[in-house]
This record gives structure tokens, sequence and C-alpha cells, in this order.
């Protein structure tokens, strides 16, 4: 765009024209007009301005801010520019450097704003920073990364509320059943089908939930959050690897139930080498102490879960409650709700991919994804809970056109969009963009999707497989095929939306909505960034991603 050039800012955005600040995002050397440069610097100043993304996205990449954002080290608060679920921990801390407490803590989070911690991320680093809330291991997508930074800072406080016992802090109120994590309902599992055909390299589940007995009730965009339980194969291995019998006690409880229903066995905590310190000698001891402190002395701390350390280090001779009070509790999962309560009442549905894959002689399984596509029996029932979406839903004008971007799983969301939207007779267009390996194997939804379109209810169905010819073909690459058209609908008014892998599709993915706005919007990469920054200021850009 050259100084001639006038800028394009959203429509419906509702932007008034933004004073200009006091730091000066772009300098006066900047390809703009003087009108520009001010706008441009004043939208960013507000952007910036305190509060939180929806659905953990960010408006500019960990560079684009370092280059945007020159000497804001000096404001006190910057809006968390750090609150990116891309940008690695050191480089969040880095950023967060000199902030106030709770504002570290934050960048310490996993940046999701998932919400299965109870919390935002802005909302869980306050509740530590102020003493109510004791628990550091509620991120479970930080994992222990971000349990050791919260305990590491955790010791700035004064007051020791952060390591007291849970039970000292005022129980917060419950709500009705199945409205919070700490307030579960029991739900009927109904059934699950397979997504993928044939010779697929992925396992993907489609399964359904009776909510009717429970009385929960959710909106599209929410989540569902469930309560796994362990392989019991595992459970068993790991009281063998101890030299315990399947009928130990723990409490008033067989130690099997507790290993299966209260403890992770994934990741290794540090807490179980601490133990190890004390059942090893001269240099497992040392290893021990070194993994507890963070350190990685073999090369293999990134694989090593509680029975791979257990066999690591020599199987050694534990108590079970020992063991136990050595482990972290296990966490609920959370999944993208792809029904919608217009089209189907009292039922809900999940997209899920079975994640298996094996580290040497062992296949490993991921805890909620085998729980519900393998060992929970249909009619059988679990714990689960409704985890209202943060700033990612439908537009309330039913006449709005939607944008959706949902390669694999990420299409869940957006398929209890469509339903939604058909259900309710709204009136406004719908594109959904939707990719995986290979046509024939992993087409989800495809006869539901086709039917959507000869109704007219999808307007358009753009489709990339990676897979299927000599070149890979990613969703964010048919964006850039069909850039006019894309940029039109949201000149035009359209809320895009993503759901996904927040580390690198999702990133991709905004890069390329970047690229489209500067080359069908006639204007530079600084103002096609400034254009995608007012649409999530607008609500008219939002993220599910994980």
């Amino acid at each position: 765009m050259n100084a001639a050039t006038p800028l394009s800012v959203p429509p419906h955005s509702a932007l008034p024209v933004p004073v200009p600040p006091a730091i000066a995002f772009f300098p006066e050397t900047a390809p703009f007009s003087a009108e520009q440069r001010d706008w441009l610097n004043g939208f960013f100043a507000a952007i910036l301005a305190p509060q939180g993304l929806a659905g953990g996205a960010t408006a500019l990449s960990p560079a684009e801010n370092a280059a945007l954002m020159p000497g804001a080290a000096a404001e006190e608060d910057d809006g968390a520019p750090w609150h990116d679920a891309s940008m690695p921990l050191d480089e969040r801390m880095k950023l967060a450097e000199g902030r106030p407490l709770p504002r570290r803590m934050m960048a310490a989070m996993a940046q999701q704003d998932c919400g299965q911690c109870g919390y935002l991320c802005d909302s869980y680093s306050a509740a530590i920073a102020s003493g109510k809330e004791p628990k550091l291991n509620l991120c479970a997508p930080g994992g222990k990364e971000t349990m050791r930074m919260l305990k590491a800072l955790a010791a700035e406080m004064d007051a020791p509320a952060a390591t007291a016992p849970a039970e000292a802090v005022p129980a917060a109120p419950l709500g009705a059943p199945g409205s919070s994590r700490d307030n579960p309902a029991l739900v009927r599992f109904l059934s699950r089908k397979r997504l993928n055909k044939g010779a697929s390299e992925k396992e993907t589940w489609h399964v359904e939930f009776d909510l009717a007995a429970a009385g929960l009730d959710y909106t599209v965009g929410d989540s569902f959050g469930i309560f796994p339980v362990n392989d019991g194969a595992l459970v068993d291995a790991v009281l063998d690897a101890i030299g315990a019998s399947r009928e130990e006690m723990i409490g008033d409880k067989l130690a099997r139930d507790v290993l299966g229903e209260a403890v992770s066995l994934g990741a290794a905590p540090d807490g179980l080498f601490q133990l190890l310190t004390y059942h090893s000698g001269g240099e497992m001891r040392r290893k021990a102490r070194a993994l507890a402190a963070g350190e990685d002395p073999d090369g293999d701390a990134a694989s090593l879960d509680v029975l791979a350390a257990l066999e690591k280090f020599g199987r050694p001779r534990l108590a079970p409650e020992v063991l136990a009070e050595a482990l972290e509790p296990l966490q609920p999962r959370l999944y993208s709700i792809s029904s919608s309560p217009t089209a189907t009442p009292g039922k809900l549905s999940l997209t899920v991919d079975a994640v298996r894959y094996r580290i040497g002689a062992r296949t490993r399984l991921g805890v909620g994804s085998t729980f519900l596509s393998a060992r929970l029996p249909e009619g059988g029932q679990l714990r689960a809970y409704v985890q209202k979406a943060h700033g990612f839903g439908l537009p309330a004008d039913p006449t709005t056109p939607v944008i959706m971007v949902g390669p694999g799983t990420g299409v869940a969301p957006f398929r209890a969009f469509l339903w939604e939207r058909m259900a309710a007779k709204a009136p406004g267009r719908n594109w959904l963009f939707f990719g995986h390996q290979r046509s024939d194997y992993d087409f989800f939804y495809e006869d539901e999707l086709d039917g959507m379109r000869a109704s007219g209810n999808l307007s358009r169905l753009t489709l990339a497989w990676s897979r299927d010819g000599d070149t890979k073909v990613y969703v964010q690459d048919r964006m850039r095929e069909v850039g006019a058209d894309l940029y039109r609908w949201l000149e035009e008014g359209a809320h895009f939306y993503i759901c996904g892998d927040a580390k690198r599709m999702a990133r991709d993915v905004e890069h390329a909505l970047v690229d489209v706005v500067a080359a069908h919007g006639g204007t530079s990469t600084e103002a096609a960034l400034a254009y995608v920054a007012a649409l999530k200021k607008a609500g008219r850009y939002q993220a599910d991603v994980y």
C-alpha cells in the first residue's frame, strides 16, 4: 500500500478512529500517510489494552510483536502480548519480564483459555497470586513446564497461600451438576462410530451421549469435559513395577481403583522423581534429582511416563499409597462439541482422535481418547460437565455469513454450527474449509456435508488433502487459492473461525489470512495485520485452539 492508498478497515467493526498513543508503534519512516500512521498507532494501542483474546488467539506472532512494540516493556500492562498458544514458554516469560506477578504467572500458562482449569489464563493466574487458588497444577495443556514456572513464581509471594492445602480456601458455590469440573454430572454413553474408512492412518470416532437424565444443556461453541479412567492394563503394570498386589488397599479403596481413577499415569511428575531419589543410589540418585529439577540427564525425559520412570529406576518396591501421593491428580479432558442442541435436543456428540503411539516396546495410549473410543461400554456412565465457551460462538445476527476453517477433528464445532444454523433456518451463508490426509479415507461427515450443500445450507465447501498427490495441500493453501472470494466475504461482514492445532495449523492459517488481505485488499503486510487485528477486536475472528 502506498501513501495515497486509503486504509481499509473491516466493516461492522464499530471501531472509532483511535487517538494516537504515547508510544509510536509505526515510525515516521513507515510507508503510510500521517493520518494512516496515527490510525495504526492508535489502533495497536487500543488492541493492546488490558484484555483477554478470544479462544487463546493472539493478534500478532512473536516476531511481529517484537517489531511492532519497541519499548513496550516500559508500560505497566500491555494487554498480554504473550497470550499466544504457539509461543514457547521462554519467549512468553521474556515478554512478561518486569511485569507484576499475576501477569508473569499468566505468561506461564498454556495461553489456550480452554477453561480446563476452571478459569481463563488471566483469572487463574490472578487467583493464584491473590492466594485464593492454592493449586498450581491445574493447567493441563501447560503440563510440567507451567507447573514448574508457577512454583518458581509462587516463591516470590509473601503469603504462603500458594502452598496451603486446598481445604484452607473457602469453596466456591458449585452450581448445578454438570456446570463445572468441580461438580460434574453423570451422563450416559450411547454409541461410537468410526469416521475413517479403509486404510486410513488415523482412528477418529464420532461418539454420542444422552444428556436428558442429567438435565445438561449447552450452546454450540461450548466444550464437553469428561473424567476418564486409566487403562486397566497400565494400572496393573504399574502395580507390578512396585511389587504390589491387585488386592492392596489405599485407605478404604483398592489401590487399583485409586491408580485407575484418581491419579495421572502419564508424564512422570517431579514429585515421583523426588520420591525415587530416596530409593536410588549413586549415579541413578543424581539422575533422579536432575529430573526432579527439570533437567534431562539422559535425553529421555519427554518419554518417561510413570511406568517408564519406575522401570528406569529399577522397579523400586513402593507402597501403593506412597506412589499415589507422589503423582498428580487425573485431570478431566475437554473436547469441542460437534452437535447442536436445537437439531438433536437431549443428545451431545464429540469428534475424537484416538491417540496411540509406540515408544520402545510399549504402546502408549491417550487417556481420554481411548477411554471414549474403546474402553467405555455403550450404556455406561461417566462423570462429565459442560465448559461454556469464552468468546467462541455463532454471530448473534443469523444473516451474518461465516467462514469456518477446521481440518481433522477441528471440524467438530463447525459441524455443530452448521446443524444449528440449519435447524434455526438461519439465512446467513456458510463456508467450510476442511482438510485431512486422504479423501477416500478421511472425509469426515461426507454424506452430511454433501446433503447440506445440496440443500443450500452449506454455501461453499473447500477441501484440502495432504496425501492424495505428490504435493501436500493444506487448508491454508486453499485459502490463498480462493483468496479473492475469501476477502470479498470478509468485506461483506463475514465472521472468521478456526479450530485445531495451536502450534502449527492455527498460526499458518492466520498467516494465510494476512496474505489474502494484503493481496486482494491492495494493502501492505502491515495494513493486512491491522485488518486481521481489527477482526479480532470486533469479535469477527474467533479461535478454538489446543
